[in-house]
């Protein structure tokens, strides 16, 4: 009688019971986000920013190559002409448009290896969410670093007596 499947079976349901009940007598394991935001890894893969050198003018200059590289296809880039009248980067062109589609960003990183300027960096930000599917499409103004202390909002000219060499080598500071 002992051998019946009955007999067998009322153990390890009792067993289950007594793990459930055990468990609701200890202290719970609760995470206090968002009002405390524990640290990411050092080499975390978030949001994505637009960079700008020191003297406010923007690192992208429109090459799309972030764009090709992307296995996503989430990246957007319309390149433009820069003028001496309205210059937003060193070089001849600058990205008149960017965006990045969150919705299909797998934060891979390959558009920032791709980037020959280190326009596009990653930032430890993981907070991205949005009213709506057009909402997570990040546009141009959301993307771009803010500007910091003695730099310039763009379209400026360049820094007095430089060319884009000396910006693409770090020789340009605010000015």
């Amino acid at each position: 009688m002992s051998d019946s499947p009955k007999s067998s079976r009322l153990p390890k349901s009792v067993a289950g019971f007594g793990l459930t009940f055990g468990s609701m007598f200890h202290e719970p394991i609760t995470e206090e986000y968002p009002e405390q935001k524990t640290p990411t890894a050092a080499r975390y893969h978030g949001r994505h920013q637009l960079n700008r050198y020191d003297d406010g003018l923007e690192k992208c200059i429109g090459c799309e190559l972030c764009a090709w590289a992307c296995p996503a296809d989430a990246i957007l880039v319309e390149g433009a002409e820069n003028t001496e009248a309205e210059r937003y980067s060193p070089g001849e062109r600058y990205g008149r448009v960017y965006q990045i589609n969150y919705l299909r960003c797998i934060g891979c990183g390959l558009c920032v290896e791709a980037c020959p300027t280190r326009a596009l960096t990653m930032t430890d930000d993981y907070e991205m969410t949005g009213p709506s599917r057009a909402g997570m499409i990040y546009e141009k103004d959301q993307l771009l670093a803010p500007l910091s202390d003695g730099m310039d909002a763009p379209p400026h000219p360049m820094a007095p007596g430089t060319r884009p060499e000396n910006y693409y080598r770090g020789e340009v500071g605010p000015q």
